[in-house]
């Protein structure tokens, strides 16, 4: 038998933070400074263990990063699915991106086919420098 999950403003209020975040991905502190800056402040440790029970639950998933010392969570919609794709995360501006590309699908595809080992996309990171940050970049290198 599950324990039974109790309802607090505190909890409702982080989850009108994240349904309105339409799929974001945010850290705790993000979400934290969000929640302050809305005018209904809830603790840093209370946004942590919510989001840790979310991901407990499968009501959102966890992204770790830098070999797990941190990393952001996106809540996840009923029936919504991540399994599929692979995961591009900016190490410039830390934005995760989802992409869906038949070229990376055909390498999930190759690495199950010819390597015998089936990727989790859920897991699957891929680390560089989006679009936005590699021309702030070469403006940079340009001046």
């Amino acid at each position: 038998m599950q324990a039974k999950e109790y309802k607090t403003k505190q909890k409702e209020q982080i989850l009108d933070v994240l349904r309105a975040g339409g799929g974001r991905h945010w850290t705790a502190a993000e979400l934290t400074e969000a929640l302050r800056r809305a005018g209904t402040p809830v603790g840093s440790a209370t946004v942590y263990r919510f989001l840790e029970a979310l991901v407990d639950s499968g009501r959102a998933r966890k992204y770790t990063f830098d070999g797990g010392h941190s990393a952001c969570y996106q809540y996840v919609e009923e029936g919504q699915g991540c399994e599929a794709h692979f995961h591009l995360k900016c190490t410039a501006c830390g934005r995760l991106f989802h992409v869906e590309c038949e070229q990376l699908a055909a390498l999930g595809t190759h690495i199950l086919e010819h390597h015998g080992f089936r990727v989790d996309h859920t897991k699957t990171v891929l680390y560089g420098l989006c679009r936005a940050c590699r021309g702030k970049s070469e403006a940079d290198e340009r001046r």
